[in-house]
């Protein structure tokens, strides 16, 4: 039986309740916080039942590229989404060990590749673990080829020459969703070669402002964050430090029904590494 989301977030109670539809993929696609301590050994890490692992940093972002978390190209993505049992009909439910922090990411990413039929898991495992719903030790799958399709949105990702182009634009609002200090240049940045500040005419929208008790905000409550920062509805460009968090602000925005959104993929990462371009740092 198809199954289709028409949300960009579902709750667990609905991924409970569809658990066994064989349309339905089910992606774990918990990463590491760049300041986080330590990872979860894999004694501890339990998985919702049935899910995949789906690995952001190694298989779906490019390793021969400058820096991290950057994306696949279109041809690539198609090819291991296949590989994952991926089809144009399937329905796609990601999640993350944290509640919201990495899932967008791979929500914004088949965004980008034209597939819609995908939600993020609100509040995630924790979530999940509040009901009680069942989970099982990481398994390993070797699902059957899927017949995938990517179709390439290019309007949903910007490069660095793209935003450099757009700082002095009365069209794009760069929102940066890195921490209130990072932006202002009075917390070092996780990355030691990374310089501190922020893109000029940048404003500052924490991730951590959008979501509450690892759930997102109401669509209400999205709306009024967006406007209040963007009175004049320009175009949302997002950035953080390296493109994961500021996928959390893209899906916010199209919970609060904003469109005309895009991720600058290298983000802080890329700007504050790349020599000549303008830093604000007070």
């Amino acid at each position: 039986m198809v199954l289709k989301i028409d949300k960009s977030v579902v709750s667990v109670d609905w991924l409970f309740k569809n658990l066994d539809n064989q349309k339905l993929i089910i992606f774990d696609a918990t990463i590491l916080k760049v300041t986080a301590k330590k990872e979860v050994s894999s004694d501890e890490k339990q998985q919702i039942k049935g899910a995949f692992f789906f690995d952001i940093q190694k298989t779906f972002s490019d390793e021969n590229a400058p820096f991290p978390n950057t994306v696949l190209s279109a041809k690539t993505f198609e090819v291991k989404a296949q590989q994952l049992g991926i089809n144009q009909d399937s329905c796609i439910v990601v999640y993350d060990d944290l509640g919201i922090y990495s899932s967008p990411r791979v929500w914004w990413m088949f965004q980008l590749m034209g597939f819609t039929n995908i939600a993020v898991l609100d509040g995630g495992l924790p979530a999940w673990n509040s009901k009680n719903y069942p989970t099982e030790k990481p398994i390993n799958h070797s699902p059957k080829k899927g017949n995938f399709i990517a179709t390439y949105q290019s309007e949903k990702i910007k490069c660095t020459a793209d935003v450099l182009s757009f700082i002095k634009s009365d069209s794009f609002l760069i929102a940066d969703a890195r921490s209130k200090g990072r932006f202002l240049a009075t917390e070092p940045e996780p990355r030691n070669d990374v310089k501190g500040g922020r893109i000029p005419n940048s404003v500052s929208l924490p991730y951590s402002e959008i979501v509450e008790n690892n759930l997102m905000k109401s669509e209400e409550d999205l709306r009024a964050v967006f406007n209040k920062i963007n009175p004049k509805n320009k175009d949302f460009i997002f950035s953080c430090g390296s493109g994961i968090t500021a996928s959390v602000l893209a899906l916010g925005a199209e919970i609060a029904g904003i469109k005309n959104h895009s991720v600058y993929d290298g983000s802080w990462t890329e700007w504050g590494i790349t020599d000549g371009l303008p830093i604000e740092n007070n």
